[in-house]
C-alpha cells in the first residue's frame, strides 16, 4: 500500500501552462488517494504546481529543501512541513527513505537525474519501490525512445527495462504503481547467468 509518494519535476515557470496544470493535476490525485507528497519544496514551477494541487485537494505536503536554496524567492511557505538540511543529497536521501513509490514529471537536467538515480538503485537492488513517469503532452517520448534503444542494443536488460511505467494522466500513473510488481530476475547481471 502506497501511503507516500516523492515527486520530481522542473522549477521553471516560462513553460507551457499545460505542464503546470498536470502538475496540479498530480498533486490533486495523489492527495485524493489520501497519500502524502515528499517533493523538493519549491514554489516555482511543477514542483509549485504540484504543492498547491495536493495542498487545495487538502493532502499533506512535505518539503525537503538544502540550505543554499531556502530563499522566500524559491521555498514553499504553505506546506504541512518544511525540512532544510545541508546538502542536495541529504535532500535525496531523506525523500528516498520516506517515499513508497517515485514520480517524475517534466522538467530538466535534475529532474533527469534525480529520476535516473532513484531508478538505478532499484536496478542495483537498492529499493523495489514503483518508479514512473507522468508523460504530459509526450515530454518523456524521446527519453522513453532512448531506453528502448539502449535495451536493443544491450545496455539495459528486458527485466530492467520494466522497473518503471509511464502514463500520460495522473489517476492512471497512480493506480500502474499501487499495483506494480518487481520483475523477476533483476538479479541476472550480477550472476552473469545469460542464455544464449
Amino acid at each position: 500500500m502506497l501511503k507516500s509518494i516523492c515527486v520530481y519535476c522542473g522549477s521553471s515557470d516560462k513553460i507551457n501552462p499545460a505542464y503546470l496544470q498536470a502538475a496540479r493535476r498530480m498533486g490533486q490525485a495523489i492527495a485524493g488517494q489520501g497519500m502524502r507528497l515528499w517533493y523538493g519544496a519549491g514554489s516555482t514551477g511543477l514542483m509549485g504546481a504540484v504543492a498547491e494541487g495536493a495542498i487545495q485537494a487538502g493532502g499533506e505536503v512535505i518539503g525537503v529543501i538544502p540550505a543554499i536554496f531556502n530563499t522566500p524567492q524559491l521555498a514553499h511557505w504553505g506546506l504541512t512541513r518544511l525540512e532544510v538540511v545541508e546538502t542536495m543529497h541529504l535532500r535525496k536521501q531523506r525523500l528516498a527513505e520516506q517515499a513508497d513509490a517515485f514520480v517524475a514529471l517534466p522538467g530538466g537536467y535534475g529532474t533527469f537525474e534525480e529520476f535516473f538515480e532513484i531508478l538505478t538503485w532499484s536496478q542495483i537492488g537498492l529499493h523495489r519501490k514503483p518508479v514512473g513517469l507522468l508523460n504530459v503532452l509526450g515530454y518523456f517520448d524521446p527519453l522513453l525512445k532512448m531506453v528502448e534503444y539502449a535495451r536493443k542494443e544491450g545496455f539495459i536488460y528486458d527485466e530492467h527495462r520494466a522497473l518503471f511505467t509511464h502514463a500520460e494522466t495522473p489517476d492512471e500513473l497512480l493506480q500502474m504503481m499501487v499495483d506494480y510488481q518487481p520483475p523477476q530476475g533483476l538479479d541476472r547481471w550480477l550472476t552473469q547467468q545469460f542464455s544464449i
